[in-house]
């Protein structure tokens, strides 16, 4: 425990969400590898432009931290350059971060694919340089621990020409990536595969519904962005092939160059056909959804959806959620309901047929092959016989071969 990062958390109270994001800093300060130990909350009636806090506060925080050593100070809100470092000063030259520095660490920890890598990288930079003062007065005080990984306080500080060119290198190589996302989209589209993605707060439980309806084998654990980089794997409902893409959590207040960064990884949510929204019902489920929606929105989201509320199992009467889809991920609650909440959306828009395939156009009906999902074939005198389901703007392509009852 001697080695653990130890953070101490100033809590402004601005609104009536304070508790809802303190008890979500604690929970960032745990997913950080870090230990919380304690939280001063202040009101804030008008920000000090300075020092964002008065004097008289700081000066009473001082006091409070009186013998503890090496301990971190997370100002949870944001922090411009210069009142993170009046603050530090105020306290007795301790290191200050502030709540975008701690989503930012936890980012880089947890990016394991080269775009996710390239994603947070970007963020990050684009973070740290409008904070370069001097020599990098503000990053020479972050230390080791939050806000080192990554490129951390590097050479790059005493030089904002080598991050400016670092901005512009990985900014292209996402274009490149974003390029070649486009053309597994189009893929996709003239594969005839509908997209359902998975969207919603953070630690909700959209891995766990992941691996339970597909077995993707998803890191599923209870830590605030415990899987950064998109997972998509196939699914299958009643010969209708879909697929299934898990994405980034989101969180409120989550730092705006982060959402730009992951913008080509989000738009998988962006351009789904349909969006499954999870929340948790032991938590702020409605502030989890206009969290998630307010987001989406501003990435130019309007697919359709449908609310899932995961973590019911211990909900008797789910009568107050009527416009949710209850169910229990962990324990395979309510999964059926939501495979036919999900059908719903997609049958008007698919006619289920039998398909008579004579054996002289095989060959040519395989070009055709990519429109339909095929759940049986069988040979007979005929030819193939095939039963299906084929997307209802694409019958056109095989009306000499349905079968009339």
């Amino acid at each position: 425990m001697d080695n653990v990062e130890k953070v101490y958390i100033i809590q402004p109270r601005i609104n009536e969400n304070c508790r809802v994001l303190h008890d979500e800093a604690v929970s960032l300060i745990e997913s950080a590898g870090a230990a919380y130990c304690g939280t001063t909350y202040q009101t804030i009636k008008k920000i000090n432009p300075a020092t964002y806090l008065g004097t008289g506060k700081l000066a009473h925080i001082k006091e409070l931290l009186f013998g503890l050593e090496d301990i971190t100070i997370l100002f949870n809100g944001s922090l411009t350059p210069s009142q993170t470092l009046n603050i530090s000063a105020a306290l007795d030259d301790r290191k200050v971060i502030d709540r975008t520095t701690l989503i930012l660490d936890i980012f880089a920890s947890r990016a394991t694919s080269s775009e996710g890598k390239i994603q947070v990288e970007l963020a990050q930079l684009k973070y740290i340089y409008p904070r370069l003062k001097g020599k990098g007065a503000a990053l020479s005080r972050l230390g080791g621990g939050i806000g080192s990984r990554g490129p951390g306080e590097t050479q790059l500080e005493t030089d904002r020409r080598h991050i400016r060119t670092r901005i512009n290198y990985l900014e292209e190589r996402l274009k490149e990536t974003e390029t070649r996302r486009a053309l597994t989209v189009k893929r996709r589209e003239k594969r005839n595969i509908k997209t359902i993605a998975l969207v919603g707060y953070t630690n909700t439980g959209k891995s766990t519904l992941m691996n339970r309806l597909t077995g993707a084998g998803v890191l599923e654990k209870d830590a605030l962005f415990a899987t950064l980089d998109p997972t998509a794997r196939k699914l299958t409902f009643e010969g209708m092939d879909f697929l299934l893409v898990d994405t980034v959590g989101f969180l409120q207040d989550l730092p705006h160059d982060l959402v730009e960064a992951f913008k080509s990884t989000l738009e998988s949510a962006v351009n789904c056909d349909l969006a499954l929204i999870v929340c948790d019902a032991t938590g702020d489920h409605d502030m989890q959804f206009k969290t998630t929606m307010q987001t989406l929105e501003g990435l130019g989201f309007d697919s359709p959806y449908i609310k899932v509320l995961n973590k019911c199992e211990g909900i008797e009467d789910t009568t107050p959620f009527s416009d949710y889809v209850c169910i229990s991920a962990k324990y395979g609650m309510g999964l059926e309901q939501l495979e036919r909440e999900i059908i719903s959306r997609f049958k008007d828009k698919f006619t289920d047929c039998t398909l008579s395939v004579p054996y002289a156009e095989i060959g040519k009906f395989g070009k055709l092959s990519g429109y339909i999902n095929e759940r049986s074939r069988q040979f007979d005198g005929d030819g193939l016989s095939i039963d299906c389901t084929i997307e209802n703007i694409y019958l056109g392509r095989f009306e000499k071969y349905i079968k009339r009852q």
